[in-house]
């Protein structure tokens, strides 16, 4: 199989995803149906080593699969954006490890929750871990783990940070998603009671840093050579504006479709519409294109197997921050241009066949509630307390679900990393 089949096969797959996003949200993960088909077209090989059945593949075909996968569907491309990934991450890792994971089942799946929330206590030849982890999307079909802990010395202080690679058997999925935003990623918490984790299946940012990891010993593709802070990011950045490029094509096929009062021209012919459609694809295309180059430049260092300048790297990191502001324009300015439509386009996210929801003038008060904090956070990202009854309004509101969805999933998405009022630690200081 080559790279270019895998991103044929899932393009093939789009419309398939598209239809089961409103299953998705129901489920409030990617149903199976859509990872096994992912499996199957390829999408999980890409990143994935060749010493293991893998295709190291050239990673601008990954993100423009995971571009695709989003584009039809918010919550399967954010899902598959990181379980897409982290085969390249446990590459980095000792062998050892990686023929923990892959020796008996070349397709296991990986997720992860890198922030250090959890317990670490350096034992005789590894360590005890023991914590709550937040945000693994994916998790219910992935078998292992990749979780992020820092070590401190017997006074105290920090001394290193690193991830940890855990098996199911040592951990379970605590389902706790239950949102608006990436309603369909499954991002539920992993838990871990007092697990051993060898020496081995662990990793040091510092190696991470300096591009001197254990699997480079194995693993000569110059994939494996790449920075983790550009690899990493970009993907969940590509999945946010795969996102936002599927809002954009939901919205222009109504607006070509709608009549507007009292006129009775089409929107389409709006020029104030044109305008705002117009600048909310420039804003993706700029997007895509940043992404697309930094990768593009990083790649070919890497293949030249000359130094990666810091230069590059800043540059990737700057513009994955733009492309997810990028990303959130464009989609507020959809729905600016969305009139008074746009109060159902903008509600309707859970609203798909086969969820419920009370009409506006019968419900009671809305609250927001976050999932484990009482911080107060925008109601774009936590979860509506209000009860829904009506399957009528369901029914009524399906066409318009999936574009409730991307608008819901890109603004979930950009302030979930990037919300100041937000009390976490950061990775991989864990400040």
């Amino acid at each position: 199989m080559r790279d270019e089949d895998v991103l044929t096969a899932v393009r093939e797959l789009a419309p398939a995803l598209r239809e089961r996003a409103a299953e998705a949200e129901t489920l409030r993960r990617v149903p199976e149906a859509s990872v096994e088909e992912l499996e199957e077209a390829g999408f999980f090989r890409l990143l994935r080593p060749r010493a293991y059945g893998g295709l190291a593949a050239d990673p601008a075909v990954f993100y423009a699969a995971v571009h695709e996968i989003a584009k039809a569907c918010g919550s399967t491309g954010w899902a598959a954006s990181v379980l897409g990934v982290h085969p390249w991450y446990v590459a980095q890792f000792d062998p050892r490890a990686q023929e923990e994971v892959w020796g008996t089942d070349r397709s296991t799946r990986i997720c992860s929750s890198h922030a250090p929330t959890g317990e670490v206590t350096v034992v005789d030849g590894g360590y005890r871990l023991s914590g709550r982890w937040h945000f693994s999307a994916g998790s219910d079909h992935a078998r292992w783990a990749l979780l992020g802990g820092v070590v401190n010395d017997r006074e105290g202080r920090p001394v290193d940070m690193l991830t940890f690679l855990v098996p199911r058997s040592d951990h379970r999925v605590d389902d706790v998603w239950d949102t608006v935003g990436l309603r369909g990623s499954g991002s539920n918490d992993i838990v871990v009671e007092d697990a051993f984790v060898p020496a081995h299946r662990t990793l040091g940012y510092g190696p991470v840093t300096v591009l001197r990891c254990p699997g480079h010993e194995v693993h000569p593709e110059p994939l494996y050579r790449l920075p983790y802070a550009a690899v990493f990011t970009t993907a969940i950045s590509t999945a946010m504006v795969g996102i936002a490029e599927g809002a954009h094509e939901d919205r222009l096929a109504a607006a070509r479709a709608r009549l507007n009062a009292p006129h009775g021209r089409r929107t389409a012919e709006d020029p104030f519409a044109q305008v705002r459609i117009a600048r909310a694809a420039g804003e993706i295309d700029a997007a895509k294109l940043q992404l697309a180059r930094n990768m593009a430049d990083l790649y070919a260092v890497a293949r030249a197997g000359a130094d990666i300048p810091r230069e590059l790297r800043a540059r990737a990191r700057r513009d994955q921050a733009l492309a997810t502001e990028r990303a959130i324009t464009a989609v507020d300015l959809l729905m600016e241009n969305a009139g008074a439509a746009r109060s159902t386009w903008a509600t309707t996210s859970s609203s798909a066949p086969g969820a419920t929801c009370t009409p506006a003038a019968a419900r009671p008060p809305t609250t927001w509630t976050g999932r484990s904090s009482s911080t107060p956070r925008t109601p774009s990202a936590w979860t509506s307390t209000t009860p829904c009854s009506d399957p009528g309004a369901a029914s009524r509101a399906g066409s318009r679900s999936v574009g409730a969805a991307h608008f819901a999933a890109v603004r979930h998405a950009v302030r979930s990393w990037h919300s100041p009022t937000t009390t976490r630690k950061g990775m991989p200081h864990g400040r």
